[in-house]
């Protein structure tokens, strides 16, 4: 996969943003590549112009305000044409229209329960009563009754529907019988008029995929041992080289113990020899100057 560095890549790179594993590839990719090299360079130079350019501060405009808001008169006529005043203004008209067209036709509104009523002109209290009666009301019986001749419906049609499908299953189950037994007939049929050549070649067919199986199953094992072998013999290899040299390190280490050993005793006796000559030969030279 070619690797050819983005804008992203360039200026992660070009402010010291960019990973190492990222940085060294992208400066091998620079170093491959000429064109590469001239890019870096202009956005090297885009970089010192930006940094060159100065920041300069932006002045807020003026604002003028009209010297006829300053007056009394000019202020009323300036909150009036304000559009909160101008809606509630409005508001207020249409309320006082509604309320003039209300009185004039006699409108009336009524609440009683869950029920709203809008009406225009003289209330009849007699078309009130009438609608105010109680309707006829079912008794608990009557209820009941109408609740057991539902269900008993209900039942009798499931019966009727369970009854007609098991008609139906029963029927379809003969059937799959009767077209089975039918194939299992024609099945023996051919199995039995079939030829001894045919039963023949059928037997040689699968003793011939047998011993291909058995040959490739054990040509497979044989791989497979060999490959074990192999890595046993090596791995035995690779433990007797390292216990070599453990051992070859363990023999290095007892000789130059017992080396430094030998030198240190020829170092005491040395000593102990030097001491001994002196102590003999002080008194001997004392005699030969008397």
């Amino acid at each position: 996969m070619s690797y050819r560095p983005d804008e992203k890549d360039w200026m992660a790179y070009l402010y010291g943003e960019m990973e190492e594993g990222e940085k060294l590839k992208f400066e091998s990719y620079i170093e491959q590549h000429a064109d590469a090299r001239e890019e870096l360079g202009r956005w090297k130079n885009l970089r010192a112009m930006l940094s060159r350019a100065d920041e300069k501060e932006v002045i807020a405009p003026p604002l003028f305000i009209d010297d006829r808001r300053r007056s009394v008169g000019g202020r009323a006529v300036y909150w009036l044409r304000t559009p909160y005043v101008k809606i509630a203004m409005s508001v207020a008209a249409s309320l006082l229209v509604v309320i003039l067209a209300g009185s004039a036709t006699r409108t009336r509104m009524t609440i009683s329960g869950h029920e709203f009523r809008l009406s225009f002109g003289e209330v009849q209290e007699g078309k009130e009563g009438q609608q105010n009666a109680a309707s006829p009301i079912l008794s608990e019986a009557q209820v009941q009754e109408m609740i057991n001749t539902s269900l008993n419906r209900n039942n009798s049609l499931m019966q009727a529907n369970l009854e007609e499908t098991q008609k139906k299953l029963d029927a379809s189950i003969r059937k799959n019988l009767a077209l089975n037994s039918g194939r299992i007939n024609d099945l023996l049929k051919q199995a039995s008029t079939a030829s001894q050549q045919q039963i023949t070649q059928y037997v040689q067919g699968m003793r011939q995929e047998n011993m291909q199986q058995v040959k490739d199953y054990f040509q497979l094992t044989s791989t497979e041992q060999k490959k074990y072998i192999e890595n046993l013999l090596v791995d035995f290899a690779q433990y007797l080289q390292q216990q070599r040299n453990s051992d070859l390190e363990l023999v290095q280490t007892q000789m130059k113990s017992l080396e430094q050993n030998t030198n240190l005793f020829k170092q005491e006796t040395e000593q102990i020899l030097s001491g001994i000559i002196t102590t003999v030969g002080t008194p001997v030279r004392q005699e030969t100057r008397n």
